[in-house]
């Protein structure tokens, strides 16, 4: 939202976006402003108010004067107001009309008071003025602090405002206790040549004047929108099961967060179901303590105290039925028969039904065709599945081959058994994939299964080609001597192990 009179509220350029540039006169468009909507909307008061808000240095200190027809101020302008120390001051119009006077009445200032006027409108003299006594106040801090300390005095400057003519200097300050600053403002006045004004703030309020960032990247909520402090202690954060850990809890300021009390009052009415002392359950089976508790889930976790490895979530209704059953003289049996016994359900409100008739039997929309979408298969994918599909029809044929050679559908072993049909369907094991052809007898190329090495050939030496050696002959099976054995030679063992098989297998000779 722009403030009024900034350069976001009065661009005339509509397709530029809204928001805050950074060009208001105010430092920004949150912080301390008040937003005056009549005025906006461009809506006259049928009765005037002759009092208006002016806000200085950025909105960090506000007062009502009074306006006079003459000035022709209205919100957004700059005017020149009277000072009560003498002289005049520079500021801003905030807000003017019906709304001051609402601002005057939540503020308990009274409208016979007596305040002082606005002279006229600033030109642009006074506000090139204005500029010059801004741009000191921050070495005029720095100088402040340097004598402050040198004094020895147990306060700190946090900001320094100058009167718009520069004739007068207020410095904000904290400090614990009271400070005997009467030697101070000697020095300043020796130094700055300036009129001299102490004036005593508290940590939050040092914190909105300066403004910052919170640890939830939000700005201040002081130095934007609050206008009134109130106290914060720990039993709201207490009530909200928050860890009192002073580091969490604390603000820039150095106090607990403001924030803390925004959800205080919900938490409060959340927790008026639950019961007061149930911090330990006396069971049967042992003391059950409370650990924690869920507000808005209504649950509350129990352990035992002498074994504290699993936690119960109860339900406030069963807490409550167990407390009375403890206040008659019984004790339940366990955490785990408590859990074990239904809550009884909330009654949810009824929805009224809404007022609209049905139209489903009237209008009937048209159903949208989706396009589906062709899936891209990639090349690799499709060279996969082919070369897949090629291993395959290869093993097939091959079986079907070895069906029709024999009745038994493949090759057996010596002793009669048939093959697994794994080893009968590879492809890759049979006598015509092997490199020779599967005939005997013949040599094999040497690195046969080597394919790395047959992929790179090695470059002979010298150029010379290797000479081929033959093969060796197989040695022949020389016949065995056919003489007899004698009768006192010992029985000779029979080393044909074929031979033994068929003697084995074959069993004695039945009789003709």
């Amino acid at each position: 939202m722009a403030c009024v009179g900034c350069s976001c509220s009065t661009s005339k350029d509509s397709s530029a976006p809204g928001g805050c540039s950074g060009g208001c006169a105010s430092g920004g468009c949150n912080r301390h402003n008040t937003y005056d909507w009549i005025t906006a909307m461009g809506i006259r008061d049928p009765a005037p108010f002759e009092f208006v808000e002016v806000n200085f240095k950025n909105g960090s200190r506000k007062e009502f004067f009074k306006n006079p027809p003459f000035t022709r101020a209205s919100t957004g302008d700059w005017v020149i107001v009277e000072s009560a120390s003498g002289g005049y001051d520079v500021g801003k119009i905030s807000l003017s009309g019906e709304l001051v006077r609402l601002q005057m009445k939540r503020k308990r200032v009274r409208i016979d008071a007596k305040l002082q006027a606005v002279v006229r409108k600033a030109h642009e003299r006074d506000l090139e003025r204005l500029d010059e006594v801004r741009r000191q106040e921050k070495a005029v801090m720095v100088q402040a602090r340097a004598i402050a300390r040198a004094l020895d005095l147990d306060m700190k400057v946090g900001d320094v405002e100058f009167q718009g003519d520069g004739r007068k200097c207020t410095f904000y300050y904290t400090a614990d206790g009271r400070v005997d600053f009467r030697e101070l403002i000697r020095e300043y006045a020796r130094e700055f040549k300036v009129k001299i004004e102490m004036r005593q703030i508290g940590a939050r309020q040092e914190s909105a004047r300066i403004g910052g960032l919170g640890n939830c990247g939000r700005e201040l909520c002081c130095s934007t929108w609050l206008s009134e402090f109130k106290s914060v202690n720990t039993a709201a954060a207490r009530f909200q099961n928050l860890a009192i850990n002073q580091t969490k809890l604390s603000g820039m300021c150095g106090r607990l967060k403001c924030c803390l009390n925004y959800e205080l009052d919900t938490y409060i009415d959340a927790l008026e179901d639950f019961p007061d002392r149930a911090e330990k359950l006396r069971t049967a089976a042992g003391l059950a303590i409370l650990v924690k508790t869920d507000v808005f889930k209504r649950l509350m976790f129990y352990t035992y105290a002498e074994n504290r490895g699993k936690f119960f979530p109860l339900h406030v209704d069963q807490v409550w039925d167990a407390l009375d059953l403890i206040k008659k003289g019984e004790l339940p049996v366990s955490l785990e028969e408590i859990l074990s016994k239904t809550p009884p359900k909330e009654e949810e409100p009824e929805e009224d039904e809404p007022d609209y008739e049905s139209v489903n039997d009237v209008l009937e929309l048209p159903l949208e065709k989706r396009k589906k979408k062709k899936k891209k298969k990639s090349k690799n994918r499709d060279r996969s599945q082919s070369a897949a599909a090629a291993v395959e029809k290869a093993a097939q044929e091959d079986t079907a081959k070895a069906g029709t050679d024999k009745p038994g559908g493949g090759r057996r072993d010596p002793r009669g058994n048939q093959r697994p049909q794994q080893q009968r369907n590879n492809p890759g094991k049979g006598p015509q994939n092997r490199p020779d052809g599967g005939k005997p007898n013949q040599q094999r190329p040497q690195n046969a299964g080597n394919k790395q090495e047959q992929a790179r050939p090695k470059p002979d030496q010298n150029n010379k080609p290797k000479p081929e050696h033959p093969p060796k002959p197989r040695p022949e099976n020389k016949p065995k001597s056919e003489t007899p054995p004698q009768a006192g030679d010992a029985p000779r063992p029979n080393n044909n192990r074929r031979e033994r098989w068929k003697s084995k297998n074959r069993g004695p000779k039945k009789d003709a």
